[in-house]
């Protein structure tokens, strides 16, 4: 959706990135979504502070179970704050625990465990709530495109400098919103997505790892 710190680092470790744990975290930890994420292993936290704003921790769980490895990153929500559930045309970030299937940007790939796709002038997300392909990402040229451009999102802008998909309304049900992402913040709010500074989102997609996901609250 359109438009859509605090400690916080990366090491190298044998060729892969991963996020160092914050001073005094506990591995004991019992975070407020942990009987909602299932097996998940990586899990970005988003809880609203206020408006369009919110606060951003990281977690991931090892054999001792929860660490924070990241904490008090500022993000940016939708305009209209949090909302129970998605709704096309409703510039609010919708609560609730989301898988976060792949990545996507303008920018070269950074590396890190998601699929990554570059993307140019002739990708889109449709958001024609009457196409067979709502809500997916499409590639074809704005005259040929099969859905209406117009209702929909072309996705070469600077806040997709670098992206992750949201697995917002997966079943692509008409009405229930479509193109929700974790991308590269403009300073404002969004609408509906989640918006961090683009250094500290690369840092995540380098950690990221397949099964990760978000979760979402008020």
């Amino acid at each position: 959706m359109r438009r859509f710190l605090s400690l916080f680092s990366a090491a190298l470790c044998t060729a892969v990135v991963t996020l160092a744990a914050a001073p005094g975290a506990q591995a004991d930890l019992v975070p407020w979504f942990a009987k909602a994420v299932g097996n998940a292993n990586q899990v970005i936290s988003v809880v609203g502070v206020g408006g369009s704003d919110a606060k951003m921790d990281v977690y991931q769980r090892g054999p001792t179970g929860w660490q924070a490895v990241a904490a008090g990153i500022p993000a940016h929500v939708g305009s209209a704050g949090m909302a129970q559930k998605a709704k096309s045309g409703h510039p609010a970030t919708p609560m609730g625990v989301f898988t976060l299937p792949y990545a996507f940007g303008t920018a070269p790939n950074p590396g890190g465990g998601l699929q990554y796709v570059q993307v140019g002038p002739d990708h889109w997300w449709d958001g024609d709530d009457n196409s067979p392909t709502f809500n997916t990402m499409q590639v074809c040229k704005k005259a040929q495109c099969a859905f209406n451009t117009n209702a929909s999102e072309n996705l070469e802008i600077p806040q997709y400098k670098h992206a992750v998909v949201m697995g917002v309304n997966t079943a692509r049900t008409p009405g229930d919103g479509a193109g929700f992402f974790f991308h590269t913040t403009d300073g404002g709010p969004t609408a509906g997505c989640v918006a961090i500074d683009d250094a500290k989102l690369v840092q995540i997609i380098q950690w990221l790892r397949p099964g990760a996901v978000m979760a979402i609250a008020q």
